[in-house]
């Protein structure tokens, strides 16, 4: 007799939630944005490389531009402003150890412009984005902070 063998399946993919804040010299939140994201397919591959004996490094930095419209094919932004080694690197715990949450800190005179973009990348260069968000400009005077926090999810919660 003939039987069947079940198939299990899993629904992994990579989501992220980008929030970016920008305050004022006196600490006041001058604006709040939640942008979703584009995994680039340097981004694919990287966790794929993380997955196998690759040895891939981790993601090191993030940057802001002040371009647009890059797709999952682009390794870097459009019109590249700044880039800062990342804040912190942190995994998630409990329910949501699947995320990883990079932070991004712009102080005050450092990235200062009309900044429309952002990505993570692997190395402290312009070729290697994993992560890219565009969104509609956030003016960061000289006097400004601007905090860029990343949740990534790796996987179906």
């Amino acid at each position: 007799m003939f039987q069947e063998k079940k198939q299990f399946s899993s629904h992994v993919g990579i989501k992220s939630r980008v929030d970016v804040k920008l305050w004022d010299e006196f600490g006041n939140l001058k604006e709040e944005r939640i942008i979703h994201n584009t995994v680039t397919e340097l981004g694919d591959a990287h966790v794929a490389d993380a997955m196998s004996d690759k040895a891939e490094g981790a993601l090191g930095y993030m940057g802001i531009g002040t371009g647009s419209g890059q797709t999952s094919a682009s390794t870097g932004l459009a019109t590249a402003l700044d880039r800062n080694a990342l804040t912190s690197t942190t995994q998630g715990t409990g329910a949501a150890d699947n995320d990883v949450v990079f932070v991004g800190d712009w102080a005050a005179g450092d990235g200062t412009g009309a900044i429309t973009e952002a990505g993570i990348f692997l190395g402290d260069n312009n070729t290697s984005m994993n992560y890219y968000a565009d969104f509609s400009v956030i003016n960061k005077g000289a006097a400004d902070t601007l905090k860029i926090t990343w949740t990534t999810t790796y996987g179906a919660s």
